[in-house]
């Protein structure tokens, strides 16, 4: 007689243990893109290398060796001294690589924060205020959508002047509309929901609202538009840096690298390939995440097993 009250408890256990935590059902959907796991894995290599970068890089990103102009990689003639070669300067390209993941992801990353805590704000006070109100936020986000982005980072980057700093405020203000009009949307179509009648109906205040009842709601578009903004942040500081713009020289970063190696295009052809190379593979890799992401944390769109 015992025994069964027994059984049905362990069972009942039993099944709640067996039940997918939210971590585990993200993961699972996200792992069925495959694309999205190999562009999380070698998001991971970069990240780490450019954490570790003064361990891991076999030479100062700014040492010149004066013997070793324009030396080619190994496998196209060169020593193992310098895997990758050296840049005009006698600079070690694979070092500077590195080290230039550092700035490239810390632009990217502080990019896309500076772009998305005033958009999200913006983007719900245009949802819970009212027309006036809306009006005056919305077509102002409209005026700055009219404009190219990377004129508009360009005319601030003058107003301002060149640097890190500057480039990264630059790319978060081109980036900010995205932001206000994504998370206005979301929250409007939250607006209609019960959950959030029955919060006016207790008495939550605006904030409460905005910040606590509808922003969780909101999240998961803003989460997978703030990864795909971070490999644009690449992108356009990549073009500043190319226009000479961004991150000043010596310092390293990738788009630097093609700007001060584009006169060497024809006689030295890896100063130029590798850092688009480098390029290239971390957009594709951080969009082939936000892919994933958008998979897992969306139903509608979940990939099929």
């Amino acid at each position: 007689m015992t025994a069964g009250p027994a059984n049905t408890a362990a069972s009942e256990l039993a099944a709640v243990l067996s039940y997918p935590t939210p971590l585990a059902e993200f993961w699972r959907g996200f792992s069925k893109n495959k694309g999205a796991v190999a562009g999380m894995a070698f998001m991971l290599l970069v990240a780490l290398m450019a954490i570790f970068a003064p361990w891991v890089a076999p030479y100062d990103p700014i040492e010149q060796y004066r013997d070793h102009f324009l030396q080619p990689p190994v496998w196209s003639g060169g020593t193992s001294q310098f895997l990758f070669g050296t840049d005009e300067l006698g600079r070690d390209i694979l070092s500077r690589l590195i080290h230039g993941a550092r700035l490239s992801l810390l632009v990217g990353l502080v990019s896309v924060l500076l772009a998305l805590l005033p958009g999200v704000t913006l983007g719900l006070l245009a949802a819970f205020s009212g027309k006036v109100v809306d009006g005056l936020i919305m077509r102002l986000m409209d005026i700055m959508m009219a404009l190219p982005a990377l004129l508009l980072a360009v005319a601030i980057i003058a107003i301002l002047g060149p640097g890190l700093t500057n480039a990264m405020l630059a790319i978060a203000l081109v980036s900010l509309p995205a932001y206000v009009r994504l998370a206005r949307a979301s929250a409007m179509t939250e607006l209609s929901r019960d959950y959030v009648t029955a919060a006016r109906l207790s008495g939550a205040g605006q904030l409460r609202l905005m910040f606590i009842t509808v922003l969780p709601n909101c999240m998961a578009p803003l989460i997978v538009h703030a990864t795909m903004s971070f490999s644009s942040a690449i992108l356009e500081i990549s073009a500043l840096g190319f226009l000479g713009l961004g991150v000043q020289p010596p310092l390293p970063e990738w788009g630097t690298m093609l700007a001060s190696a584009r006169d060497y295009i024809e006689r030295a052809w890896w100063v130029v390939t590798l850092p688009g190379l480098t390029i290239l593979l971390s957009v594709l890799a951080i969009n082939l995440m936000g892919d994933g992401l958008r998979d897992a944390l969306d139903p509608k769109l979940k990939t099929a097993s």
